[in-house]
């Protein structure tokens, strides 16, 4: 009987609650937005239908997070090259075999169609490249003590693995999806150990090159320059409705004019569940955050700021709990996702950055986007998970007396 109470008290203690509450709380506030914002939709899209189908994509994803919990971190080191080589695989594929519907609409091969069901593979790749880049740099450390040829080395070896990711979601044309890729990147070689004789000449490069471009954006001659280097016509649209939201509210502005009116009609507290009275396109995903505003105001917005906080905190200290330089790298990738997606889409919701497509995590409508993240919780949770059996196997003692 004693043992039975051990046993049960080590497997509750091994979960991170915390986080596991976060993520429901953010999941109950996605269902609402989704439901708010179909209601109010002028297509044909099923209310019924959409909170179904969302539904069902959590329980996917917890399905998902439960078995990812279950790899420690010797079987997540084995597994990465797996999952990075099949990310890769589907990258290839989507070239070929990508929805039309969705390139005509949105100009990016980046979805795969079968019937009605469609998925985006860049998303699933995430988490397998977050695991092969913790793999790299856990890898090179444990080889090579820390110089600045050695340094370099390791940067070489984590581009290797990151180009061609960014080299096929250039060729899906999917902008946004190669932005995360990047922050992930950037997150990792930050904690990796390389000198800061490296990373801040890197750093005032990639500072340099966006002041370029930003100056480029707003001359003529220089938008010839970027058309030349690939940029598309949409995407100089969504900086010009980004340096001037009032100067096209009826074209191309009218998305974030929209965004930045609804959350500004919130207020306070909130016109009140359901009460949506302006017009946004797409906020049943992209715009999410700005249901949220109108509906419960400022109140609101903060909430679910503050709760992404504590997601990203509990998530921190797990990494500190576990002391593991494997899992410390994962969690890096995966902190660093969350937080560009948060500050990415809450930032052109409000007009602080431009469109760039980015979904709110656990509440933006979008299968394979939650699923994504759902598996990158569960690698956090497996972390703590993991590290306290560990703990528990050198302490049992204590528990089974």
């Amino acid at each position: 009987m004693a043992k039975a109470v051990s046993t049960r008290r080590k497997s509750e203690d091994r979960i991170d609650y915390g986080i596991i509450l976060s993520v429901m709380l953010l999941a109950l506030i996605g269902m609402a937005a989704i439901y708010m914002a179909v209601s109010h939709d002028t297509s044909s899209t099923s209310t019924t239908r959409a909170l179904i189908m969302q539904a069902l994509w959590y329980v996917i994803g917890g399905i998902g997070i439960f078995f990812v919990m279950q790899f420690d971190a010797e079987q997540l080191w084995r597994v990465a090259p797996i999952l990075y080589g099949l990310g890769i695989f589907l990258l290839i594929l989507v070239l070929v075999a990508y929805d039309r519907s969705v390139f005509v609409h949105t100009g990016a091969k980046s979805w795969l169609g079968f019937g009605s069901f469609t998925f985006q593979p860049s998303e699933v790749m995430k988490p397998a490249y977050i695991l092969m880049l913790g793999r790299v740099v856990t890898n090179h450390n444990t080889k090579y003590q820390h110089s600045t040829a050695n340094d370099w080395r390791l940067i070489g070896e984590m581009l290797l693995w990151t180009l061609p990711v960014l080299v096929l979601l250039k060729l899906q044309n999917d902008f946004g999806t190669m932005l995360v890729f990047l922050a992930i990147f950037a997150g990792v070689v930050l904690v990796s150990g390389i000198t800061w004789k490296i990373i801040a000449p890197i750093g005032i490069g990639a500072g340099a090159i966006g002041s370029t471009a930003i100056v480029l954006v707003v001359q003529p001659w220089g938008r010839r320059i970027l058309e030349h280097l690939g940029f598309a016509a949409y995407q100089f649209k969504r900086i010009d409705s980004w340096l001037d939201p009032s100067g096209a509210t009826s074209t191309s502005s009218y998305q974030l004019w929209q965004s930045m009116k609804a959350i500004g009609s919130g207020q306070m507290y909130g016109r009140g569940f359901n009460n949506l009275k302006v017009t946004v396109p797409v906020r049943e995903s992209d715009m999410a955050f700005s249901t949220i505003g109108e509906a419960f105001g400022f109140i609101g917005c903060a909430a679910v700021i503050l709760l992404y906080f504590l997601l990203i905190y509990q998530m921190i200290r797990v990494t500190f709990d576990t002391q593991n330089e494997f899992y410390a790298y994962i969690s890096t990738g995966v902190i660093m996702m969350f937080v560009f997606h948060i500050f990415e889409n809450i930032g052109m919701n409000i007009g602080l950055l431009p469109l760039t497509g980015i979904p709110l995590p656990f509440i933006s409508q979008g299968g394979s986007f939650l699923l994504a993240d759902m598996l990158s919780v569960g690698m956090i949770l497996s972390m703590r998970y993991h590290h306290q059996s560990y703990m528990f196997s050198q302490e049992g003692e204590e528990f089974d007396r």
